[in-house]
C-alpha cells in the first residue's frame, strides 16, 4: 500500500473503521459487515509497483481495466489531428491508479466539468467530467485523458505541467469504476485488442515507429 494512493481513502476508511467499533458493542454481525467494507475498500486503493518496458518506442497503458474499444478519430481539443484512442474502462475491481504511458513531461493539464454517465456508454467521452493530460518527449506527444464513471466522481491529480515523468509513474487516479483514454499517433502500432485485460504501467498497448 502507498500512503499516498491510502490519504484519497482515509475519510472512508475512518467513518467505516468508527462504524465498526461502534457497532461492536450492538450486534456483532453489523460489526463484521463494516469490517468487510473495510477490507473493500482498503482493496480497492490497492496500488501495487509496476515494471515499465525500458524501449522508448513501447507505450504502455495508462490505467489498469479493459480495452472498450480502440477507434480513430480526430483529437480536437490538444493535437487537432487524427489519432488512434484506446478505450480503457475500469471497474470496481481495478487499481485505480493513472501511470504515464510513455516517458516524458506534461506540457497540458486541463480539467473539464461535465456529467457521471456509465463510462461504459459510447457516449461518455462527450459527456462526462473529465481530466486532460499531455505527455512529450523528443519523439512523441500522447494525450491521455481521465473520465469519471457511474460510481466514480472524484478525478485525482498527484502531478503538475512542467512534471518529467518516467514512464510508469504514478500521476493520478479515479476514485471507482471510470474510463482512460490514451490518444496516439496514426503511425503508433496498437498491439492489443478490445475484450483484452490490461495493467496500467506495464502492459504494453502501442509500438512507436523507429525514429
Amino acid at each position: 500500500m502507498r500512503l499516498q494512493t491510502l490519504l484519497e481513502a482515509r475519510w472512508i476508511l475512518g467513518i467505516l473503521s468508527l462504524l465498526a467499533i461502534v457497532s461492536w458493542f450492538l450486534a456483532l454481525w453489523f460489526s463484521l459487515l463494516f469490517l468487510s467494507l473495510l477490507f473493500c475498500t482498503l482493496a480497492f486503493f490497492r496500488d501495487p509497483n509496476r515494471a515499465a518496458p525500458s524501449d522508448p518506442n513501447l507505450v504502455v497503458a495508462a490505467a489498469d481495466g479493459t480495452v472498450m474499444d480502440i477507434v480513430e478519430l480526430d483529437e480536437t481539443e490538444i493535437l487537432k489531428a487524427k489519432t488512434r484512442r484506446v478505450g480503457i474502462f475500469l471497474s470496481i475491481f481495478d487499481v485505480h491508479t493513472n501511470r504515464a504511458p510513455i516517458d516524458g513531461r506534461i506540457i497540458y493539464l486541463q480539467h473539464r466539468e461535465g456529467l457521471c454517465v456509465d463510462a461504459r456508454r459510447p457516449d461518455c467521452p462527450e459527456k462526462n467530467e473529465s481530466m486532460t493530460w499531455v505527455f512529450q518527449n523528443p519523439g512523441v506527444t500522447i494525450v491521455v485523458r481521465q473520465l469519471t464513471g457511474a460510481i466514480a466522481r472524484r478525478i485525482v491529480a498527484w502531478a503538475q505541467v512542467g512534471d518529467e515523468l518516467k514512464k510508469g509513474d504514478r500521476f493520478g487516479m479515479i476514485r471507482f469504476g471510470s474510463r482512460t483514454e490514451v490518444y496516439l499517433p496514426l503511425a503508433a502500432t496498437v498491439v492489443v485488442k478490445a475484450g483484452e485485460h490490461v495493467a496500467g504501467g506495464s502492459t504494453i498497448i502501442a509500438r512507436l515507429p523507429d525514429s
